[in-house]
């Protein structure tokens, strides 16, 4: 944590003593996960806390900023507000203020915040609710945009939550030399969202930022709030055997995405957004389920398409454990409405694997090899409205090959599936020789 100082009182334009005022003494709630969202009217900050709080909220300005004190509160190990941006919120900083957490919200412009304590229910523990509405006639920051920005104006990001396995209590897998899952996972997640946060075209959510545990269901439950397009679990395999290596790629079975529907069926008020806005409460069973299995069949589909070249991306990069995509009854893989895929990073078991696990240059190319394949996907089938669907667009017909040109290189500089290049261009192999031209799927021309 930075530290930072108060600008004079003279600027403090706001001054809210929420939470009824002096509230009867509460334990210390410390800090675990931080999320920032924007929504239809307004910007929604969600904090993780350990047990109730006494806060204090106000605002400042020149610039906007809303300042959040915690009574007596303080970070948890591994707690990070790095990236956290959306809506509103240009960026988060954390330091201490006497005993207090203090937590700073830089803003876009000035806001009027709302704020509310939420006490444990179904698997969450306390969290403090932060809504920020724009004030009335409050100008907007608009950032200098780039030419390449300036193009893509109107063109929507692809959104990839990504998921560090485990965490909290829940360690996962202890390598030979007592490695954490938990830990290789969450810093793996972190690159990645760097890595997918450089790429124009796409921005990355993680569904935890620090050590916490979080149940599996509020897993893709944040990927579904954070209106996500891919859904990415990150871990790293334990079996009993040292030996065993490699990377493998996940998706959901059929069995378990099928026995899933009976229960999302049962939960009505859950399950009304999961099919277009038809309210199933509305609609007989039989007719429930079949909207319901559509909407699986097509999300499935979609998740096996985006593992196939993720596995394509881990191959290039290493030895994989299974050559194919696997399939397997995960819960933190049933969301009906977002293609999503688990990745195996190696195995952690391995004393060999686990010491690349630990290594940061390991993690950038594993990162890498994922982001490879899910340009690649994405690149092929875009969701509309999206860059990546106006790359599509623009793509030219056809490429001449140079010297020190790769086929695969050539698919991953288009955004296209290797074998969807070498199938449209009749290829058997993935030699080519300098100065073929090349047809580009999706081209124009």
């Amino acid at each position: 944590m930075r530290p930072f100082r108060l600008p004079p009182p003279s600027r403090i334009v706001v001054s809210l003593l929420l939470a009824g005022g002096l509230l009867s003494p509460l334990q210390a709630a410390d800090l675990s996960a931080l999320r920032v969202a924007e929504n239809n009217d307004h910007t929604r900050a969600v904090l993780d806390l350990s047990s109730a709080a006494d806060y204090r909220l106000f605002m400042l300005d020149n610039p906007a900023r809303v300042v959040l004190d915690i009574e007596g509160s303080r970070p948890l190990a591994g707690f990070s507000a790095d990236g956290v941006a959306d809506g509103l919120v240009r960026s988060v900083r954390t330091g201490r203020q006497g005993k207090d957490l203090r937590v700073v919200f830089d803003l876009d412009a000035d806001a009027q915040p709302k704020s509310f304590l939420l006490t444990p229910s179904e698997g969450q523990g306390h969290r403090l609710v932060i809504d920020l509405y724009p004030k009335a006639g409050a100008a907007k920051v608009v950032p200098v945009k780039t030419i390449g920005q300036a193009l893509s104006s109107g063109e929507r990001d692809l959104v990839v939550a990504i998921d560090a396995g485990h965490g909290g209590k829940d360690p996962g897998a202890i390598g030979p030399k007592k490695t954490y899952e938990k830990t290789v996972t969450l810093q793996i997640a972190r690159e990645l969202k760097r890595q997918i946060d450089a790429q124009q075209g796409m921005k990355a959510v993680l569904t935890r930022s620090g050590d916490q545990f979080i149940p599996l269901k509020r897993r893709y439950e944040l990927a579904r709030e954070a209106e996500a397009d891919l859904f990415v679990s990150i871990h790293a395999d334990a079996v009993g055997n040292r030996t065993a290596s490699g990377s493998s790629v996940y998706v959901l079975s059929t069995r378990g995405a099928t026995s899933q529907a009976a229960r999302w069926l049962a939960e009505r008020e859950n399950s009304a957004d999961l099919v277009g806005g038809i309210t199933l409460a509305e609609r007989d069973d039989t007719l429930a389920a079949v909207l319901l299995d559509l909407s699986q069949s097509g999300t499935l589909k979609a998740s096996e398409d985006v593992a196939d070249e993720v596995l394509g991306g881990l191959k290039r990069l290493g030895k994989v454990h299974s050559r194919q995509v696997q399939r397997a009854n995960f819960v933190v893989l049933r969301s009906p409405d977002v293609p999503s895929l688990l990745v195996e990073t190696a195995f952690i078991s391995n004393p060999a694997e686990e010491q690349r696990l630990r290594d940061p240059r390991h993690q950038k190319k594993l990162a890498s090899a994922v982001v490879e394949g899910i340009k690649r996907y994405f690149g092929s089938q875009p969701p509309p409205g999206t860059w990546f669907a106006a790359q599509l667009d623009k793509r030219p017909a056809e490429h001449v090959v140079s010297r020190g040109e790769t086929l695969s290189g050539i698919a991953a500089s288009y955004g296209v599936s290797l074998g969807n290049l070498r199938s449209v261009n009749g290829l058997s192999t993935d030699m080519v020789r300098v100065g073929a031209r090349l047809r580009i799927p999706g081209g124009s021309g």
